[in-house]
């Protein structure tokens, strides 16, 4: 009796481990299409911005503009929408524990020679009694990024208007191709 009960719990579980799997590839395809959502809504209005007016008008696109798309892309897709960083500008961004291992991981790959571009990260787990599905996908530092990302790139003027605005800013120093953090999405099913 018990090899039976035995042998029935290994066969769910070898039918049910591709559908779970082939359920999380779905989730990531879903989370990938947000970020790509995201990520084309700041990073037109960061070209605009910096159009018109440099790189200290485009501060005021990640203080002021960049919560709101958040906002209207986690409404309108049915997730939570954040960014994090090891080295977060705003302390509200500060990575949680789970969020935190994730991009120290993401850093293990990167020094093991993996593309930031090509890193991220899904696992489903139970908050409250309920499924929730968690996805990170790393942030690559561009070029255009040093301008208020980077070390001795950061012009004074840029300097003020950061300080003014982010006084416990720590997301500076980054180089083409650091990891400057991750986009942070989460479902609940």
């Amino acid at each position: 009796m018990k090899k039976r009960i035995l042998a029935t719990t290994l066969l769910a579980t070898c039918i049910a481990a591709p559908v779970m799997a082939a359920d999380n590839q779905e989730m990531v395809m879903e989370a990938r299409k947000v970020i790509k959502q995201f990520a084309t809504q700041l990073k037109g209005e960061l070209k605009k911005a910096m159009k018109e007016g440099g790189p200290v008008n485009a501060i005021s696109v990640c203080n002021d503009k960049a919560p709101k798309i958040t906002d209207e892309v986690s409404a309108s897709s049915g997730w939570t929408v954040a960014r994090t960083s090891l080295k977060p500008r705003a302390t509200a961004n500060s990575p949680l524990p789970w969020e935190r291992k994730v991009l120290e991981e993401f850093e293990a790959r990167k020094a093991a020679g993996a593309d930031p571009k090509t890193l991220d990260y899904s696992d489903v787990v139970e908050e409250d009694g309920k499924k929730v599905f968690r996805y990170m996908k790393a942030i690559p530092t561009g070029k255009v990024c040093l301008n208020c990302h980077g070390g001795d790139e950061v012009k004074p003027e840029v300097e003020m208007r950061l300080k003014s605005l982010y006084p416990s800013d720590r997301a500076r120093g980054f180089k083409v191709g650091d990891i400057r953090g991750a986009f942070v999405l989460k479902k609940t099913f």
